[in-house]
């Protein structure tokens, strides 16, 4: 009896270490694969960092170093600090600031309260022919942008409003994008709380601003933030319609202005270096407003995939 209590023993024993071997060999294979995926991940960070590290780099040195420099060096000879005065002082920066500030602000305040009335149109109320209006506007959405530049350059020449701020703001109201996302976001408030308000007397502007608007505000956050990025960072539209500037002012964007400045018109010759402290200068206010509300972003945006 005591000879097969031993034996049980040693086997229990045994099939003991077979397992904290196999757990240890799992966990190693799990920090090994951690491992793999952070290499990986740090690897991609700076494949996507580089670039604007080479901004930087390219924004600090003098325009000698640059030309002369060659290969290129990963950092300056010289540190030209004042590559960055120049551009903010000189070739009436503040004048395409003050424009691209302008049609970003207004296009997508006016954006996001006309994708509000839609996404809610589309969401709560009931109207002849509903479905069939948002499965057109879906549908506009498989054609290239591309493709209604023309149209629309006809439309803003016949209705005189090149070289004005009209022709930056009104064509692009709306995006169906962002209708379509704010709709879904809208379906998830259960219907039985708009016909509760509906009973007790609530209108559909006021159940909108006070409820749906409050409930969504990950989402329209997340919009604004797209729509003023998409405004902010626009070439093609602005370079068609805006080229020649009225009453004596240029209505020239950031985006188009630095395209062109900063070459000397008798050597032909471009500044890159000062050009580089200029596009440094105008993308720090997009990256500020990515620092501070990207997790209303990634929050709105993983809202409205979900179905309420």
């Amino acid at each position: 009896m005591q000879e097969q209590t031993s034996g049980m023993n040693i086997q229990i024993a045994g099939h003991g270490t077979s397992v904290d071997k196999a757990l240890k060999a799992q966990k190693v294979i799990r920090i090994f694969s951690k491992v793999l995926i952070y290499i990986f991940l740090i690897l991609v960070a700076l494949f996507t960092l580089f670039p604007f590290y080479w901004m930087i780099n390219t924004s600090l040195k003098t325009l000698y170093d640059y030309t002369n420099e060659l290969p290129q060096t990963f950092w300056p000879t010289t540190v030209a600090w004042e590559n960055y005065y120049n551009a903010f002082v000189g070739n009436d920066f503040m004048t395409y600031f003050i424009n691209t500030l302008i049609v970003g602000v207004i296009s997508t305040l006016l954006g996001v309260l006309v994708t509000i009335l839609a996404a809610f149109a589309f969401a709560k109320l009931n109207f002849i022919g509903k479905d069939l209006i948002f499965t057109l506007l879906l549908a506009t959405m498989m054609v290239p942008g591309e493709l209604f530049q023309i149209t629309n350059l006809v439309t803003t020449i016949q209705l005189g409003w090149l070289n004005t701020y009209i022709a930056l703001i009104i064509p692009f109201l709306v995006s169906v994008f962002y209708i379509y996302l704010l709709r879904n976001n809208f379906k998830q408030v259960p219907n039985e709380l708009y016909l509760a308000a509906k009973v007790d007397g609530t209108s559909d502007f006021k159940f909108l601003w006070k409820i749906m608007v409050p409930l969504s505000m990950p989402t329209i956050i997340s919009i604004t933030i797209l729509k003023l990025m998409g405004a902010w960072n626009s070439y093609i539209w602005p370079r068609l319609v805006n080229a020649t500037g009225i009453h004596g002012r240029p209505m020239t964007m950031v985006a188009n202005w630095l395209m062109s400045s900063f070459t000397d018109p008798n050597t032909n010759m471009t500044h890159q270096p000062m050009r580089m402290a200029a596009v440094v200068i105008v993308s720090i206010p997009l990256f500020l407003v990515f620092v501070f509300f990207r997790k209303y972003v990634m929050r709105g945006v993983s809202r409205s995939g979900i179905k309420g």
